[in-house]
């Protein structure tokens, strides 16, 4: 197996074997060793997608905690332990896409929860350890806090080390395209979202975020292409939020993107639960794939589960094919803190949940020590996004799990 130079791999964390590969590294168009391949068939390379980032309160509790016990962080903030489980496949893909949903704040907070999000900016170095490249930062609640929070955002991901594409702090970055080199191809990443609940863009600064229309996504490829794209990946904020099935508006724009533009894979968010992938027309679309990691204020078991895309692109006949998986994830959440009669805190019971963990179903199946509770539920999630994932027919069409469920 040959890594990133730039990546490590946690060594309490396995590796699946499905996931050993050949990589190499990826960084932007014009820095640095972009590779040996050659133009010409057989080029390829390997994309991991995942779902909306969204760091409510008790999660913040949960960093906090883990601080502690690691010593590491900053401002007494760890997010490091809650996002350690998916380490092992993100780390792996040549291009690792992370969808950031909320504004970033400052190290000490104060932060916000819904409805006007503003979270610690910690995350991203956290992200950025995990193995992702680059972030869509066009959604709902890119605006919440106006232009100061887009721009603190997007400094917070610059000092990081993380691309970023959907929200702008000048007119001149809304119109330069974000091209990665990856193993050798010039590979464009655009974002877009619905709307900004009951917020509007500045009058002043109307190009401050992407925001869906099929003109406006079709010139973001045209200039992209312009500027040496070669793929066009497009993450766009969609859909109906807690809703498994994609609405008919959903389906209806995906057809219209798949038919008029070139772009040559969707990813969707915003739905916060897991959407089916589907090939239109050629093109794969994620409709949705879920929370990466979240803490919803009621728990519905869906919106604690997400999915990790993984798509294979490889060059035949001078255009490029995609060869899609999905990888469960599941963010645990321990139960509510019990207090006995003597006043004294109870241990939760055996198989009980006892950190928030952001895990990767599979992976963690292959445990010996789970318990039955355990095993069940990890099974259930497994299940549950398996048939979300095909429930549009896309087995026909060669959607498989990236890694198997084990017996």
């Amino acid at each position: 197996m040959t890594r990133r130079r730039s990546r490590r791999i946690l060594p309490t964390l396995s590796v699946p074997l499905v996931l050993v590969a050949a990589l190499a590294g990826c960084g932007l168009v014009g820095g640095g060793d972009s590779g040996s391949a050659s133009k010409g068939d057989g080029r390829s390379f390997t994309v991991a997608a995942a779902g909306d980032i969204l760091i409510h309160p008790q999660l913040i509790e949960q960093a906090t905690a883990d601080a502690k016990e690691t010593g590491r962080g900053v401002a007494g903030l760890d997010f490091g332990p809650l996002m350690a489980g998916i380490k092992p496949v993100i780390s792996k893909a040549d291009l690792a896409i992370c969808h950031m949903e909320p504004v970033i704040g400052t190290p000490k907070g104060p932060f916000e929860s819904y409805p006007n999000f503003l979270i610690p900016p910690q995350i991203a170095t956290t992200i950025k350890d995990v193995g992702y490249d680059t972030c869509s930062t066009a959604s709902n609640h890119s605006i919440d806090h106006g232009y100061a929070g887009v721009k603190r955002t997007l400094d917070t991901l610059d000092a990081a080390g993380l691309k970023h594409t959907g929200s702008f702090r000048t007119k001149k970055d809304s119109l330069t395209p974000l091209i990665m080199d990856v193993k050798g191809v010039k590979v464009a990443q655009i974002s877009f979202a619905f709307g900004f609940n009951a917020h509007e863009l500045p009058k002043d600064k109307p190009w401050l975020v992407n925001q869906n229309d099929l003109g406006r996504i079709k010139a973001a490829e045209k200039r992209a292409r312009s500027a040496g794209a070669e793929v066009v990946i497009l993450s766009i904020h969609w859909g109906r939020e807690h809703h498994p099935n994609p609405s008919t508006p959903q389906l209806k724009f995906a057809r219209q993107l798949a038919r008029n533009t070139g772009i040559d894979l969707i990813i969707g968010h915003h739905a916060h639960v897991v959407q089916p992938m589907e090939k239109v027309d050629g093109t794969w679309i994620a409709y949705g794939l879920g929370n990466q990691v979240a803490r919803h204020d009621v728990p519905t078991g869906l919106t604690e589960e997400g999915v990790i895309g993984w798509f294979q692109f490889t060059e035949r006949g001078g255009k490029w094919e995609v060869e899609p998986r999905y990888e469960p994830t599941l963010v645990e959440i321990p139960p509510d803190a019990e207090v006995g009669a003597d006043g004294t805190p109870v241990e939760p019971a055996k198989g009980q949940v006892k950190d928030y963990r952001l895990v990767d179903v599979a992976a963690e199946l292959k445990r010996d020590d789970l318990s039955d509770l355990e095993r069940s539920r990890l099974r259930l999630a497994f299940e549950r996004t398996e048939g979300t994932m095909l429930n549009r027919g896309a087995e026909k069409d060669g959607l498989k799990p990236l890694t198997e469920m084990p017996g």
